[in-house]
């Protein structure tokens, strides 16, 4: 599961501009020019804390600092304070600069990048153009084995798929280094979202040299290297994780941080006890039981922001019975969603019925004819459905339903084993694992149905479907359709926002009649922020960056 915002029609208006047009208007612009995005801006009369050090709950323990090992915000939120990429995305959609000061292309196919003059590692070794073909090559790499590989086949750079199903080398993959300071990549097609998908880490350059030399340790502390705000000072185990300013970063003077601490606490109730404490600056959410009372009690302290994320059941449809989509169909129905968002948890989350969204990158998507049916005829089909799939009273289905540890999924689980139960007369049995033992299960297919959740890589509904595609390394549900892959393949290509959204319909159309995963509810954000915390502000992906952030004197 993911996190990053990218394209979107210039004009605001749905459908109106070509995303061509939007692409040729980006590269043309002259971004050495432009003041650094991202950096922490403090308001003229704000007096800044000498102690510039904040510690900020991330969750759980992660499960790799290397960019191309993993796949979730745990992971993610640390990456992207350590490292950096070509470009990055504003809180309004819009693509910035970071190590490419500007670009050009032609005909949105073939794009030339140029370097900021002068980049470094966090050990003061130069980064150039090569490092980022390195780290691309080594993404798609079959032997990398990365979640992410089929990120850069999604993006149509050239010869990705093919080099991931192993019959070409990482060396024809579209992207190389014309000097140490400009990069061309080459796509195979217009790809309209294309600079939006540069933004996220894991396509990060990644030190050769230090992999090279310490193989799977060059996380550890003291072979780690890094090319963003912060490097790693110390990882202690299910304790704590430390990163440090990294004096290197091209834009350094911007960073006011010196020091930032995560936390790997899953318990919602310590986070928030430790909040209260005095030990955490900004926690990694809220608890539903306690939602209502922190608002009351710390008002503005509570932060509520829209976020691009779905939560949902992932089915492994290649496991009977659950490669019968009537079986998949009856639990999606026979799931009371409403009451999930709006009693179980009551923060302001959404009921979902699309895996995407209803309103994302100036598109807007339609729910299926069924989630608007009454509760009662949705009850009565799915019932239905079980019956011709040989389930009934005297033979009830059984599932086992997979989620990792936290308090929130195990309300949500309960809650969802009882609608089950108590609609459609099926036993489900509850299983809970650590998050990086749950990661291991769900891509070894040990699993019926699993709890998984999808943030948005960049503003499009690509970065949802694309976990859906035929073979997408993503796709731990297995699932195939090949008129759901045309309908993607169409998608991409397309001129136009407003015909890019007919063909992301027809595959949430095909998705919403087969069921590979049972959408559950849209997220919002909510954190509790300390009110000393100045530059706080999550993006719609969820994302917040260190280097925005300043301790205000308190």
């Amino acid at each position: 599961m993911s996190l990053v915002v990218g394209e979107r029609d210039m004009s605001g208006k749905t459908g109106k501009k070509s995303p061509w047009a939007m692409m040729a208007f980006l590269s043309s612009l002259s971004f050495w020019s432009i003041l650094p995005a991202g950096a922490a801006t403090v308001p003229i009369g704000v007096e800044l804390a000498v102690k510039q050090e904040i510690v900020r709950n991330n969750g759980s323990e992660p499960a790799s600092l290397d960019p191309h090992k993993v796949e979730s915000d745990v992971e993610f939120n640390i990456i992207s304070d350590f490292f950096e990429g070509l470009v990055s995305i504003d809180n309004d959609g819009h693509v910035q600069p970071r190590l490419a000061a500007r670009w050009e292309n032609k005909d949105n196919r073939v794009w030339t990048f140029h370097l900021r003059p002068g980049l470094k590692w966090s050990n003061g070794d130069p980064l150039t153009a090569d490092d980022v073909v390195y780290s691309w090559r080594r993404l798609v790499d079959p032997k990398t084995a990365s979640p992410y590989e089929s990120y850069l086949a999604n993006m149509h750079l050239l010869n990705a798929r093919q080099i991931i199903d192993g019959k070409k080398s990482t060396e024809t993959l579209g992207i190389r280094a014309l000097d140490a300071a400009t990069l061309e990549i080459t796509l195979e097609q217009p790809t309209a979202y294309f600079l939006a998908m540069l933004a996220y880490p894991s396509l990060v350059p990644v030190p050769q040299k230090a992999i090279e030399q310490f193989n799977d340790k060059w996380t550890q502390p003291g072979h780690f290297v890094s090319n963003g705000p912060f490097t790693l000072s110390q990882w202690v185990v299910n304790e704590r994780l430390v990163g440090v300013r990294n004096k290197q970063y091209w834009d350094d003077s911007h960073t006011q941080i010196n020091r930032v601490t995560y936390l790997p606490i899953g318990s919602e109730t310590a986070d928030v006890n430790r909040y209260n404490a005095g030990e955490i600056d900004i926690t990694y959410t809220v608890p539903q039981t306690l939602f209502k009372s922190l608002q009351q009690k710390l008002g503005h302290q509570v932060h509520i922001s829209p976020k691009l994320a779905t939560y949902y059941y992932e089915f492994n449809t290649r496991k009977a019975p659950f490669n019968d989509s009537r079986v998949r169909q009856a639990l999606n129905l026979g799931l009371d969603k409403d009451i999930i968002a709006d009693k179980v948890l009551g923060q302001g989350q959404i009921p979902a019925w699309l895996i995407s969204q209803e309103n994302i990158g100036g598109v807007a998507l339609h729910k299926p004819d069924y989630a608007g049916w009454t509760r009662e005829k949705r009850l009565s089909e799915a019932k239905k459905l079980l019956t011709q799939a040989g389930f009934t009273a005297g033979h009830p289905l059984t599932l086992d339903l997979l989620y990792n540890t936290s308090e929130s999924h195990q309300r949500i689980a309960i809650a969802a084993s009882s609608m089950w139960r108590k609609n459609l007369g099926v036993e489900v049995t509850l299983h809970n694992q650590e998050w990086k033992t749950m990661l291991d299960t769900m891509h070894g297919g040990q699993f019926d149905l699993v709890r998984y959740a999808w943030v948005a890589d960049y503003n499009d509904a690509s970065t949802f479907l694309d976990n859906f595609r035929t073979g997408d390394s993503e796709n731990t549900s297995l699932y195939s359709n090949p008129d759901y892959d045309k309908a993607l393949e169409l998608a991409a290509r397309s001129g136009t926002t407003a015909e890019r959204g007919k063909y992301y319909q027809q595959a949430e159309d095909i998705l919403a009649r087969d069921v590979p995963a049972i959408p559950v509810y849209h997220y919002v954000s909510v954190m509790l922020v300390k009110p000393y915390i100045g530059g706080f502000s999550p993006s719609p992906l969820g994302v917040y960056y260190t280097k925005d952030l300043y301790v205000i004197k308190h």
